[in-house]
């Protein structure tokens, strides 16, 4: 591929918004789609200029010291300035990415077992290579790695080419998130769309934290969070999270919290007196990871487990996550 024909010559901007993937029932099947499993970590665009590494999240964060053992790789990659989309994860002893993990050893201050997979090229070069079809895109990614596609820390992220659901099918029995269909011929698009669409295994979501219960067992302690989410600029109640803390979590958690506490529920509909009996509100500024069974008919969380915080994504970007697109597919495909 020739230099006019990979994009436009231009400055490398400081950050991109990245694309989302919007939730489906259903992954589809059509060949002009490829498939890739759905990580479980923090979603970091690298930014590599000249022998300088800058990671950023999703909202344009700088957290490269927080991943500052993922450089010396990034370093390695044949470009003398990029920005790569991916995401780091740690992963378990049977190959799979766990949030929770990652999270102890961001807390601990370890990188060693952190794993960033790059997934697309937005910039190579000083070349806009966004315009390019996502084929196009992951080929000069690739390329970038050299005969290695698979570093130590930095890995090229393979996309499979099959049916949908099977895909889906096996990463649900591999005990895995879920999977990301992307299309083959679109470009790269800021924000939500439906060229990238992601289909689950479990159910498993942010949620803004708007109060909480002390713990009737353990001083200044956590017993459960009073959680929601954002319709519009509604915060809307969503019911509660109260399992999922051992012990020292319970405690950070009612410490962070300490510094949110507020005088009035911060929903936008009054929540009954039962439900809010005994809740210490807080500022709606901090976002939840619960895995969680299903949902009620009044639409309240079900056995609803505390996983992390998630100190990457704006409480603001918390919405309904109860409802998949079903429209996507009327889109030409």
């Amino acid at each position: 591929m020739t230099r006019k024909a990979i994009g436009k010559s231009a400055p490398t901007p400081a950050f991109i918004k990245p694309c989302l993937a919007t939730y489906v029932a259903e992954p589809p099947d059509s060949p002009q789609w490829v498939h890739e499993i759905k990580f479980d970590g923090y979603r970091l665009q690298a930014r590599i200029d000249n022998g300088k590494v800058q990671l950023l999240t999703r909202s344009g964060l700088d957290w490269t010291e927080k991943f500052s053992g993922l450089v010396e790789d990034m370093l390695k990659l044949k470009v003398s300035s990029a920005i790569i989309d991916g995401e780091v994860v740690v992963e378990d002893q049977n190959g799979a990415s766990n949030f929770v993990e990652l999270i102890r050893d961001l807390k601990a201050k370890r990188s060693v077992r952190m794993v960033y997979y790059a997934f697309d090229l937005l910039f190579v070069d000083g070349i806009d290579t966004r315009e390019l079809p996502l084929v196009d895109r992951k080929r000069l990614l690739k390329r970038s790695f050299g005969r290695h596609k698979t570093g130590v820390q930095v890995r090229f992220s393979e996309h499979i080419e099959c049916d949908g659901a099977k895909m889906l099918a096996e990463a649900c029995y591999l005990g895995l998130e879920g999977i990301i269909s992307k299309r083959l011929d679109r470009p790269y698009r800021s924000g939500r769309g439906v060229d990238w669409v992601k289909a689950k295994c479990i159910q498993s979501d942010e949620f803004v934290i708007a109060g909480y219960l002390e713990s009737t067992a353990v001083k200044s302690s956590i017993g459960a969070l009073v959680v929601g989410f954002y319709e519009g600029e509604n915060l809307i109640y969503a019911g509660r999270v109260g399992t999922g803390f051992d012990r020292r979590v319970a405690g950070d958690l009612w410490n962070e919290l300490q510094k949110l506490r507020r005088d009035t529920a911060p929903f936008a509909a009054p929540v009954d007196r039962a439900k809010a009996n005994k809740v210490v509100w807080v500022e709606p500024s901090l976002v939840a990871r619960v895995d969680y069974r299903a949902w009620t008919g009044d639409g309240l969380l079900r056995h609803a487990a505390f996983k992390a915080l998630r100190a990457d994504k704006p409480a603001g970007e918390v919405n309904d996550p109860r409802w998949p697109r079903t429209d996507w597919k009327n889109r030409d495909h």
